[in-house]
């Protein structure tokens, strides 16, 4: 009985999708790969956008089968899915968000927009940054992204509106354009996900909760790394003053195009404090310089553009006691993954109305929305 149940479920399912898109397949299949070509030109042609610029047959099977897909959540007791068939209903979930990614023309906005591209979001095909690359246009995972400069912002903001009308920002620019990018969303009311670090960050944090927008602020969007630095500031919770008058020594090293000192590196310091170690930020040492990355910091000749390694040295008084903490990250890709999952995580928020505006990773990991 179960298996016939379970067999008449997944016919109910596969004809329910070769519905969607207005033909039922014959038995040979041939008409059907046929149609589904056709119908995947039609929706291009009426210009139905999605995170690939178009709606592709089988996204129009995800969206337009959302009873179909409510009937596998509800199957019979005792039956199991086929191998898609909740990845079909999870993926209709997922392209329901629409992101638009600032500075996709830099390294970590295009990895972030490529990323949102490959967990199945929707990338707006538009982005908004201070300096247009030649060409103005880059592609993300095969997704052609307009660059917009500000002069631009608020005609293409509109658009966007319209198109996109619960849209979340990410934004990925420069240090010394962190209050003003977040004026500019506050004003607008745009949800964002804010991974730049520098600026003024109690002015970023008063604006953003003065303007009652929501939005996940973080100078480190690495979950992995963020699960470090949670442990850390939980130990500094309930073992306060454990290392007091132990000495500390920062080290931190990234790419030579990161101009400030490391936001992570300065909230692990603050843990520390807590932990009784007598430390100023303006001691974090930085390093820049590609030879000594490579031959001090022991960063791969590789990954000298694009890296993040922190070492913390507790010393006791009498130097007989050494302990050290270490993160070293190669490329960006933990961090565009972080992102992501802060996105989705945000979405949820505001889906469910959440009282509360502004999240930091602590809240993205509590809240089990990673992968």
């Amino acid at each position: 009985m179960a298996m016939a149940m379970q067999a008449e479920w997944m016919s109910c399912k596969v004809n329910a999708c070769r519905d969607a898109v207005g033909k039922r397949a014959p038995s040979d299949g041939t008409t059907w790969r046929r149609n589904r070509r056709t119908a995947a030109s039609g929706l291009a042609a009426e210009g139905k956008h999605t995170c690939n610029g178009h709606r592709s047959a089988s996204q129009t099977v995800s969206c337009a089968n959302r009873d179909a897909g409510k009937r596998i959540m509800d199957r019979p007791q005792g039956t199991r899915p086929g191998r898609n068939a909740f990845r079909c209903f999870a993926t209709e979930s997922l392209s329901e968000i629409a992101v638009l990614v600032n500075s996709c023309g830099g390294k970590m906005g295009h990895a972030v927009a490529e990323a949102a591209v490959k967990r199945g979001l929707t990338l707006i095909p538009y982005s908004f940054t201070g300096n247009r690359e030649e060409g103005n246009i880059v592609s993300c995972e095969g997704v052609r992204v307009e660059l917009r400069e500000p002069e631009e912002w608020d005609a293409t903001l509109e658009d966007v509106k319209k198109m996109y009308p619960n849209f979340i920002v990410v934004d990925y620019t420069l240090p010394a354009a962190v209050n003003g990018n977040a004026n500019y969303y506050a004003k607008n009311k745009l949800p964002f996900v804010m991974g730049t670090t520098g600026g003024d960050r109690d002015m970023l944090m008063s604006t953003a909760r003065d303007s009652g927008v929501y939005a996940v602020i973080a100078p480190q969007m690495g979950k992995q790394v963020v699960a470090l630095q949670a442990s850390i500031e939980d130990m500094a919770t309930r073992f306060p003053g454990a290392f007091s008058g132990y000495k500390l020594k920062v080290v931190e090293s990234h790419q030579s195009s990161k101009v400030d000192t490391s936001g992570t590196a300065k909230a692990i310091v603050s843990s520390f404090k807590k932990l009784g170690l007598d430390f100023d930020e303006s001691k974090i040492e930085k390093v820049r310089h590609r030879v000594e990355q490579h031959e001090r910091m022991g960063v791969p000749v590789e990954y000298v553009d694009g890296h993040a390694f922190h070492t913390y040295t507790l010393t006791s008084p009498d130097d007989t006691v050494c302990i050290e903490f270490k993160h070293n990250v190669c490329g960006r890709s933990i961090y565009a993954q972080g992102t992501i999952d802060a996105v989705i995580f945000l979405s949820d928020r505001i889906r469910a109305g959440a009282d509360k505006k502004i999240y930091n990773m602590f809240d993205v990991l509590e809240s089990g929305k990673m992968t």
